[in-house]
């Protein structure tokens, strides 16, 4: 059968629907749908193309993207849907005006529930045996005016296993059961009945002893509006682990008379009583089942998607740490019985030198380790340490801390977070950085570079590595990877990527360009050496114009012939910028970096049928700061000296801590005991906070108080208030 009759998709009713719900126009919906179908990146549209799009941010864009893609699959599914209806000869025209006038994939579905193939059920079993026509009776509920016998006893046959009446009556009720749970009105209303269900949680059996960490949810109920998402994906990753039993508790004996007064019409009917004894069956094996689970999925899609909006939250925020800057580095990767790793890096990243010293147990040798380190230190100039958070750190750090002392060099030092850092040493990726080297002075290395430049070395590894998610192994792992790779494009992109330093991982999230060309970029800068201009990126391999406009306004290239091909001004717009030279009788290079020069131009001149107001405001700003990097200035937290461990600490101390994670419930903090601590959301602040992100983000320095410290259960309590 030809599909165009069963073609659901309207693009002009997607395009006002996705409108109103963004609460923008439909001509910037529309303009945003054609250039995201035409192939353009969310990072591009946002950045360059704004006098289409009316200034759509890339939240907005995202948003488009998304309703876009969804409108599509839904309608798709309506096709689908539509035909495998329609060759069952079962398609009327009021049940396609409810399917294709359906916006819910969940109602959608229910509408579809009727006719989809089904697994042998009671109600199969029944039909096979002839008892359909009975069935219908029963659901008509209309008046027999003869005896009951009668109804059933041509239906009873022992050779279709059906022996006597009241085996008639009972596949019957079977097969009306079946019908009642599949009707979509009635699931609708069931499900908004759940609506103020109690979610309830308890201990399987046997499994109290070694189920400890989920005692809370033993025997837990939670107004299932109120259950918010850190409980629920707790609960639920209780129960894939088989120490809890997780559903939804409605109120049944409501439901069941409102189900009985909306399904048994007819008081006379001669099967009315066995009609009520059919609604509970209904209830009790099909229906509440089918709500429990429909519900507990809503639930847990909502819980997935606040948990992953966390995640990317805390992910940009980590990304978009400061750097600390392009001077030599020294990485310490801590450890006791196989020592420290220690690596060099020069300021552009580059690995110079590596050794191995043992300044903790059980070799102690801090003689050997202290005049190994300050050899480094003295020949490579290095300006900044980095050492890793694992274990051994606070130890290493106190080393650390002697020698610099002891010799009065004046570098700065730093703790930074090693999450991921073992995984990425291990990577196909790290092998190609670097070949020759053992995977524990690449650990070193990659330790390096996180001070230098947060972004650079992050990407390098699967964000569900970094350690800043909130039960990120529990949620929807598709959509987790599409936000994670968003975010990570939404900030390379943010800061640009130097084309003649990056790697490929980092190369990789560049607008336009994917792992394969990243490579490829790569590769031709080994062989052929720097790139001079952004032009000469056109001849890379299968690098073309269309991954050329999308990548090169975010690509820079420093002390190159075009001083403009170190900003965020794009290529197509350069002509404007010789035309703002030109104006002030001075040459583009002398303008670039000039703010006064800039300040003296009127953006609206230079609007033209290429270029709109916006992309010139752009233009002036980036004339003013080229290249300026969004990120803030680099601080460090100077963790307390002699509280190197859990025993360290004692109930009322003031310290001072990195932010870790933020979560739903609160904040991890680092104060340098390998235990992260946790300020609970009632003690962020003098005041009531909502949600922990709006007074701390991932990296802040924070002074905190200790609360309380449990050595049994490794947990610290932690405050922000009165500090």
């Amino acid at each position: 059968m030809d599909d165009k009759p069963f073609d659901c998709f309207d693009l002009e009713q997607t395009i006002e629907l996705i409108a109103k719900s963004l609460g923008v126009s439909a001509v910037q919906v529309r303009a945003a749908v054609e250039l995201l179908d035409a192939g353009n990146t969310i990072p591009f549209i946002a950045r360059y193309r704004k006098e289409a799009t009316k200034g759509l941010d890339e939240l907005a864009l995202r948003s488009v993207e998304d309703s876009l893609t969804q409108s599509r699959e839904l309608a798709q599914r309506k096709s689908t849907i539509l035909r495998t209806i329609d060759q069952q000869g079962q398609l009327t025209d009021d049940l396609r005006q409810q399917i294709e006038g359906c916006l819910d994939k969940k109602k959608l579905e229910d509408l579809y529930l009727p006719f989809k193939p089904k697994r042998r059920t009671r109600a199969t079993i029944a039909r096979e045996r002839g008892l359909q026509p009975l069935a219908d009776v029963l659901y008509r509920q209309e008046p027999l005016n003869r005896p009951t016998s009668d109804v059933l006893q041509p239906y009873v046959c022992p050779e279709k296993e059906v022996p006597d009446e009241a085996a008639a009556l009972a596949g019957a009720c079977d097969i009306v059961a079946e019908q009642w749970s599949e009707d979509a009105t009635t699931r609708s209303w069931l499900v908004e009945q759940a609506r103020s269900a109690t979610v309830v949680s308890q201990v399987r059996r046997g499994k109290k002893e070694s189920a400890s960490k989920f005692e809370m949810y033993f025997d837990h109920q939670e107004p299932l509006r109120r259950v918010p998402s850190h409980r629920l994906l707790a609960m639920k990753r209780g129960e894939a682990e088989g120490m809890l039993r997780v559903g939804v508790q409605l109120d049944d004996g409501y439901v069941l008379r409102k189900l009985k007064a909306k399904l048994v019409r007819n008081a006379r009917f001669e099967f009315y009583d066995d009609l009520l004894r059919t609604v509970e069956d209904c209830y009790n094996r099909l229906l509440q089942p089918a709500t429990e689970s429909a519900t507990l999925q809503q639930l847990k899609e909502t819980a997935d998607e606040e948990a992953i909006a966390v995640f990317a939250k805390n992910l940009r925020e980590l990304l978009l740490a400061p750097p600390a800057g392009p001077h030599v580095t020294i990485g310490l990767d801590p450890g006791f019985r196989t020592g420290c790793k220690v690596a060099v890096v020069d300021g552009t990243g580059k690995f110079l030198a590596n050794a191995t010293i043992y300044p903790t147990p059980p070799r102690s040798d801090t003689q050997g380790a202290e005049r190994t380190f300050t050899d480094l230190i003295a020949k490579y100039d290095a300006r900044l340490i980095a050492i890793g958070n694992g274990t051994a750190s606070r130890e290493t750090d106190a080393f650390v801390t002697k020698v610099l002392r002891s010799h009065g060099l004046n570098i700065t030092k730093v703790v930074v977070s090693e999450s991921g850092a073992s995984i990425y040493s291990a990577s196909e990726d790290a092998a190609r950085e670097y070949p020759d080297l053992d995977v524990t002075v690449r650990g070193a290395i990659s330790i390096a570079h996180r001070l230098q430049d947060p972004l650079a070395e992050l990407v390098k590894i699967d964000p569900k590595s970094i350690g800043v998610g909130q039960y990120q192994h529990d949620v929807n792992q598709t959509l987790l990877r599409k936000c994670l790779d968003r975010e990570v494009e939404s900030c390379v992109n943010s800061v640009g990527v130097d084309v003649n330093m990056a790697s490929a991982p980092l190369l990789s999230h560049v607008a336009g360009i994917g792992p394969k060309l990243a490579q490829r970029i790569v590769e031709y800068r080994d062989a052929h050496g720097r790139f001079e201009g952004r032009k000469t990126l056109l001849s890379v391999p299968k690098l073309g114009k269309k991954a050329y406009e999308q990548a090169a306004g975010f690509l820079r290239i420093r002390d190159g012939g075009q001083p403009l091909d170190n900003s965020a001004v794009h290529p197509e717009s350069y002509y404007v910028v010789e035309q703002m030279a030109d104006c002030l009788g001075a040459s583009a290079k002398q303008l670039v970096g000039n703010a006064t020069l800039a300040g003296k131009l009127n953006a609206e001149q230079f609007v033209d049928d290429r270029v709109g107001l916006p992309t010139v405001q752009d233009i002036l700003a980036e004339l003013a700061k080229p290249g300026r990097d969004p990120r803030s200035e680099f601080k460090v937290a100077t963790f307390a000296e002699g509280v190197n461990e859990l025993e360290d600490l004692n109930e009322g101390m003031i310290l001072e801590g990195v932010v870790t994670n933020v979560t739903r419930f609160g904040a991890f903090v680092d104060v340098g005991v390998h235990q992260d601590g946790l300020i609970h959301i009632s003690e962020l602040a003098n005041r009531f906070v909502e949600d922990p992100s709006d007074v701390v983000s991932v990296g802040d320095v924070v002074r905190v108080k200790v609360l309380d410290v449990d050595l049994d259960r490794r947990r610290i309590a932690l405050s922000r208030k009165q500090v």
